[in-house]
């Protein structure tokens, strides 16, 4: 087979020139280039045969060739200032005020300077749209890290043991094969990271990259879809070409969810086309390489529900692996790998700080130690103590204090019976969690107070009777309304809605409802961006139940509110001095008011 020979547009322009250029030189070969007095001579002398004449130039030829030369060319003088040279016998000629090259210049720099005015514009208006230069459009946008880029290892990563000792075994396959598929293994061809926002998901593939000391290519699943039909496709072939010849390496996919969401079985617009051919193309590829190469494709998404099925089939993503929430001890270990940038008090207890942060990520944990740093900054201390800690919990928990927002006198009681409320309920009942402060400061997130209580431990199993006092403790604050002040206000708006979710969530998911009995009428999926339903999706039980349902919740919570009544008019003393002592220093904590610690009532749970 020849090869193909490509049309090359600068040899074409240089054999142009040369053929000019050699145009040019037999033209000027037969030319001698005289005087215009010397011309003056030989017309005088009859020795001109022909002219012609232009504004600048004479040219014609010798009735008889002059030094083996016929033409001649000679630049024009002003006819009365050659008479008055001449009758002084002086030699006198022409001269071009510009060459040729000049002329050309004057011509050709103008039209460059526009088009380069017009490329730098284009090439601007380009990259905002995204497209870059149109050679490359097609080309992956994956940026290419080795250990040594990343600054990051495993040891950075803390709460994720599971996660990383599974990610750990992915690096050792990819530095050891030989070790690892001696009995047949192969390695995983594409492992999916899941978790809510902030879980440290991104912070592991950096680890990895950091850790296997091959090359790592990561990019955004955003970055491959764009305003041309075809682009998404062609980058995902390019992202795995450049694999294969750094093989053996790390392909990471960040926010997969953008590139990888369930196709429909209605044809949408051109862009939803564009997104399916993309994805078609990365299903393709997932099918197409060799795992023995090694080559490990790894993602991160936060939306799992919305995937394809296509894409999570094993032989195309083998593992998923969730990176959830850290528990009480991973939460420790995630504020010693922080604390470590920060100067604090020898006699910081970090257990404490995370019994205070439970269903803190990885990222709000290190904002809390940010935050904390902030703080004793603030104040002028040398080292980050324990308060410090406290008071960055409450502003990320509740948002920062706004003292200058000033209530009446009637509203500042009012907030501080709510709140009292809801401390003596939490106080009263059995296993719940212990109060630690009580304030009725304005927070910036529009609360006008809040009582912060610390959890003991985590817990994973909960059963109805602690559910049934969680409700109590939030429908404590509107109780405390209306016993003292007669009638309730919007302030429990927050609480009500939370009383509701529980309530509903015993009866519709849990099974926890005598009139329901054990159905579960709503399916609870894996979402980490909100929970409930999809929007649209059609409920699969009658009218008669979804009513049996509404009453079931309905019912839930009126006895919520009873038994929170009859907590707080069993100790209506306390809630009256506590609400008063409140309304005095603003902020109280245990040590403050004693009746805040835990005592629990003789009355039996509901």
């Amino acid at each position: 087979m020849e090869p193909k020979h490509r049309f090359n547009i600068g040899y074409t322009l240089l054999a142009f020139a040369l053929l000019v250029g050699f145009q040019a030189w037999l033209a000027w070969r037969d030319t001698a280039v005289i005087d215009y007095s010397t011309f003056q001579t030989y017309l005088a002398g009859g020795k001109i045969a022909s002219v012609t004449v232009t504004e600048t130039e004479i040219y014609g030829r010798f009735t008889e060739p002059v030094e083996g030369k016929p033409g001649f060319v000679t630049t024009r003088v002003d006819p009365d200032f050659a008479a008055e040279l001449a009758r002084h016998d002086v030699a006198f000629g022409g001269a071009h005020d510009q060459t040729w090259l000049t002329t050309l210049l004057s011509w050709i720099l103008p039209s460059l300077v526009f088009v380069g005015i017009w490329a730098f514009f284009i090439r601007r208006m380009a990259d905002r749209q995204g497209m870059g230069g149109l050679v490359n459009i097609g080309k992956s946008k994956a940026k290419v890290y080795v250990e040594r880029d990343t600054g990051v290892t495993f040891d950075n990563v803390a709460g994720v043991d599971e996660a990383k000792a599974e990610l750990q075994e992915v690096v050792s396959f990819l530095n050891d094969r030989d070790r690892y598929g001696r009995l047949g293994a192969r390695i995983p061809k594409g492992i999916l990271l899941v978790g809510p926002p902030g879980t440290g998901k991104t912070l592991l593939a950096r680890a990895i990259a950091g850790e296997a000391k091959v090359p790592f290519f990561s990019i955004s699943g955003s970055e491959f879809v764009e305003m041309f039909v075809g682009v998404g496709a062609a980058r995902v072939r390019d992202l795995f070409e450049q694999a294969r010849k750094a093989a053996p390496c790390i392909i990471f996919i960040d926010e997969l969810d953008a590139l990888g969401r369930a196709r429909t079985g209605v044809s949408g617009l051109g862009g939803n086309d564009e997104k399916e051919q993309t994805l078609n193309q990365l299903l393709a590829e997932l099918d197409g390489f060799d795992p023995t190469v090694g080559i490990v494709l790894l993602a991160a998404t936060n939306r799992p529900e919305i995937l394809d099925p296509a894409l999570l089939r094993a032989g195309r993503f083998d593992r998923q692996i969730v990176v959830d929430r850290p528990d009480r001890t991973g939460r420790e270990q995630i504020l010693r790998v922080h604390m470590r940038k920060i100067k604090a008090d020898v006699d910081l207890r970090l257990d404490e700080i995370a019994g205070l942060t439970t269903g803190f990520t990885g990222a709000d944990l290190a904002n809390l130690v940010n935050e904390a740093a902030i703080i004793a900054t603030r104040r002028g201390a040398d080292s980050v103590s324990a308060s410090d800690f406290t008071a960055a919990v409450e502003r990320i928990v509740a948002g920062a204090e706004r003292k200058t927002r000033i209530m009446n006198p009637h509203e500042r009681s009012r907030v501080a019976h709510h709140e009292m409320g809801h401390a003596l309920a939490a106080a009263s009942l059995p296993g719940m969690d212990p109060v630690q402060k009580v304030t009725i400061i304005p927070r910036s997130v529009g609360a006008l107070g809040f009582t912060m209580q610390r959890p003991t431990e985590d817990r994973f199993l909960i059963t109805l009777p602690e559910l049934k006092d969680r409700m109590v403790v939030l429908l404590a604050g509107r109780a405390a309304e209306e016993i003292v002040f007669g009638e309730v206000s919007t302030g429990a708006s927050d609480d009500l809605a939370k009383v509701t979710d529980i309530a509903r969530e015993c009866v519709m998911r849990h099974g926890m409802s005598d009139p329901i009995g054990n159905v579960v009428l709503e399916e609870k999926t894996m979402r980490f961006l909100g929970d409930g339903a999809l929007p649209g999706q059609p409920r699969d039980y009658s009218e008669g139940t979804a009513r049996e349902a509404d009453l079931a919740v309905r019912q839930l919570v009126s006895e919520a509110y009873d038994r929170a009544k009859a907590v707080l008019n069993e100790r209506r003393a306390d809630l009256d001095a506590g609400a008063a002592l409140l309304l005095e220093r603003e902020s109280l904590t245990p040590e403050d008011f004693p009746p805040l610690h835990r005592l629990p009532l003789a009355t039996p749970r509901q």
